[in-house]
């Protein structure tokens, strides 16, 4: 059964508030002054499948530890279900678990202590543990004696996610939850987020795995440098780049691309197989096919590519820093 988040007397319509957040790491004997954050701001609604992207050093890391509390912000203000982070510290923190990267797990209990463990950090009474229930939910029942270090990477894992959960947070954040994780694990992991967030969980996911948050995430925000780039519904993102390719399998070999064609972006491999990039602004893919044909080519296969969120992600964290962020998208 998963877990159901906590009523409050607050239900705020975000469930994250970040307003010009700034961290900066002083300078030491050997390394320079650091500007981790550079004035973030970010809004993720109650309810959200929120992914927080960004290359290794842009600041995810950084952000979600002040958020967690484990950092201290330099400037700006974050909230929590409307929980300040500094001045209503503790409201804040029950209102959010973390999955951290990193495996930190002690060796030496059983997953049933660790869980009854955490949640007696939090407050949570004994008889209001859902220990069981949690076992259960991210299946480690038939493991809940065993001690942690003789459990498989995939099974830490999974206890990881059960600890973020003994205190029914109304905001999980999953610290990129499926790195080195097997593919029957991941979708497992997956299907049990997804119930958490139909039930009403907001959940705030950073992975380096693209497909996973255009697939899952409503939004997502891409920071780079220290800054948002975009803040922006997943659909939206989708549609930012003006590119698609047709791919054309020829049914003859030819030994280069026919003067008519020329005027297209296209190339052509193995003899056989032409490629048009184009702008669906400027061209539909129609009118590729009509050139071709026009050409004497025969058809033996033609398939059109949509462009994928990490086109959009290259696209928009190659650009210079310089040039500073683009106007968010909040609707």
């Amino acid at each position: 059964m998963a877990t159901q988040p906590q009523q409050s007397s607050k239900m705020p319509i975000n469930a994250v508030e970040v307003h010009d957040l700034v961290k900066t790491y002083g300078a030491s004997k050997t390394t320079p002054e650091k500007h981790a954050l550079k004035g973030i701001s970010l809004d993720i609604p109650r309810g959200s499948f929120f992914g927080l992207l960004g290359p290794n050093g842009a600041g995810k890391s950084t952000l979600i530890n002040i958020l967690a509390g484990l950092v201290n912000k330099t400037s700006g203000s974050a909230s929590i279900w409307g929980y300040d982070t500094e001045n209503e510290m503790r409201a804040a923190r029950r209102s959010i678990g973390v999955v951290p990267q990193e495996l930190n797990l002690d060796p030496f209990f059983t997953p049933r202590e660790l869980l009854d463990l955490q949640a007696g950090l939090y407050g949570v009474p004994a008889n209001e543990r859902r220990t069981d229930e949690i076992l259960e939910a991210v299946g480690l029942s038939d493991k809940a004696h065993s001690y942690a270090r003789t459990l498989s990477g995939g099974m830490r894992r999974r206890l990881l996610v059960a600890k973020a959960l003994v205190h029914s947070p109304q905001v999980l954040v999953l610290d990129e939850p499926t790195a080195g994780v097997d593919v029957e694990l991941r979708r497992q992991l997956w299907e049990y987020v997804r119930k958490l967030n139909a039930e009403g969980t907001t959940i705030l996911l950073t992975t380096h795995y693209l497909e996973e948050a255009e697939e899952l995430c409503d939004r997502i925000a891409i920071i780079n440098h220290g800054r948002v780039v975009v803040c922006d519904k997943t659909k939206n993102l989708m549609g930012r780049l003006d590119s698609k390719r047709v791919t054309v399998v020829l049914a003859d070999e030819i030994s280069d691309i026919p003067e008519s064609l020329k005027d297209f972006d296209v190339t052509l491999s193995d003899g056989r197989v032409m490629e048009f990039n184009y702008q669906p602004s400027k061209i539909r893919s129609g009118e590729i096919v009509r050139a071709v044909q026009a050409a004497g080519l025969r058809f033996a296969e033609i398939a059109t590519k949509e462009p994928e969120l990490e086109d959009v992600f290259v696209q928009l964290t190659s650009a210079v820093e310089e040039e500073g962020p683009e106007n968010q998208e909040s609707a």
